[in-house]
């Protein structure tokens, strides 16, 4: 089964080992995983990110690094130093800028990503966190605040995608990363997201990477599920 790079699952499971099984499964369907939180924090959870590299595969450690200026760097300087191709942190500036000096200082090229709106949040859950933007304008002016702080792309939800390439290549930055989770594919559950799109759409927009957890992992055949939205991202459903 050709396998598309742009296609990143989410090893959104219990276990490390349950983690491994599905890499071990999946084979060369899939060339591309996010690591997150639940899996990093675990004995042994940064280990198996490095194992997975060192398998060839490309590996996205989804931290969300969010603290003050010195300690992001220093975090950012060791997930760097240790080996990780996609990074994240919250799109505030003093952690952009500080992730991006942590980067600049292990020599690595680790590419760094700013986490814009969460793609579990809508207008309401904004306004809940004292925003008085709503999500459209707040994407939009952290991307402004990731392209001036030298980052080399954001998070942001399918929704959204199309207006930040649009921002990036006004700014001249035509190499600028759009990684979208919150895709499912053409009839999946939404699940806990409140802003989707299918990969098709995602790419269309501008997304130069989908994140795709529940509708792999969950799927009885999950080599399958993989092989569809691979395809699917080649050619749209009719």
């Amino acid at each position: 089964m050709l396998a598309d790079p742009r296609l990143i699952v989410g090893l959104d499971l219990p276990s490390i080992e349950a983690a491994r099984s599905m890499v071990e499964h999946l084979g060369g369907a899939v060339e591309s995983y996010k690591i997150g939180l639940g899996l990093l924090a675990r004995p042994g959870g940064v280990a198996f990110a490095h194992e997975l590299r060192g398998r060839g595969k490309m590996v996205f450690q989804d931290w969300k690094l969010h603290d003050i200026g010195a300690q992001v760097e220093g975090a950012a300087r060791a997930v760097a130093e240790g080996g990780c191709d996609l990074l994240t942190v919250h799109a505030h500036p003093q952690v952009m800028r500080a992730a991006v000096k942590g980067r600049d200082g292990a020599g690595a090229d680790t590419k760094i990503l700013g986490v814009t709106v969460l793609t579990s949040l809508s207008g309401r859950d904004l306004v809940e966190l004292g925003h008085s933007d709503d999500v459209a304008s707040l994407v939009e002016s952290r991307v402004r605040q990731a392209l001036d702080c030298g980052v080399d792309g954001v998070v942001s939800s399918p929704l959204e995608a199309a207006r930040v390439r649009q921002i990036a290549a006004e700014a001249g930055r035509p190499d600028f990363l759009i990684v979208t989770p919150g895709v499912r594919p053409v009839g999946a559950d939404v699940g806990d997201q409140q802003r989707v799109a299918t990969p098709s759409q995602a790419l269309a927009a501008g997304a130069t990477h989908v994140v795709v957890a529940r509708p792999v992992l969950s799927d009885p055949s999950p080599i399958m599920a993989a092989a569809r939205i691979a395809a699917e991202m080649i050619q749209p459903p009719a």
